[in-house]
């Protein structure tokens, strides 16, 4: 028998350069985005998360609302209420006006809160 060093090895020696070359473009790759400032997230510490959903106040049933933050059920109805006595809210602002929601809760709801359109004025002929 004889002994050859390419019989034992894990990785034949013709794949050899083949991996070095790919652990090495790895290597650079994470260094690459570690430069670039991405940082691996903190699992103690987890960035606060964008606003997942957004809803209309003019359209939104109240079951929708309530998922809200700051709102629940009962919120969400005195909103639904107020809509259907008053109408559409003109402005986010307007929310103001609905017993029990005041600035703070105002704005922990804005972020999920759509822009309101302005109406437009059918005698104008606006399109």
């Amino acid at each position: 028998m004889h002994e050859s060093s390419g019989d034992t090895a894990l990785i034949p020696a013709r794949l050899q350069p083949i991996v070095a070359c790919a652990a090495a473009g790895l290597l650079l790759a994470a260094c690459a985005w570690l430069a670039a400032g991405d940082r691996p997230v903190d699992h103690d510490a987890p960035p606060v998360a964008a606003a997942r959903f957004t809803t209309n106040i003019n359209t939104a049933p109240a079951v929708e609302l309530a998922q809200l933050p700051g709102l629940g059920p009962t919120m969400a109805a005195r909103i639904v209420e107020h809509r259907e006595a008053h109408g559409p809210f003109p402005t986010v602002e307007a929310l103001l006006d609905v017993p029990g929601i005041g600035p703070t809760t105002l704005e922990r709801m804005r972020p999920h809160l759509r822009p309101i359109e302005p109406r437009r004025d059918a005698s104008r002929g606006a399109p």
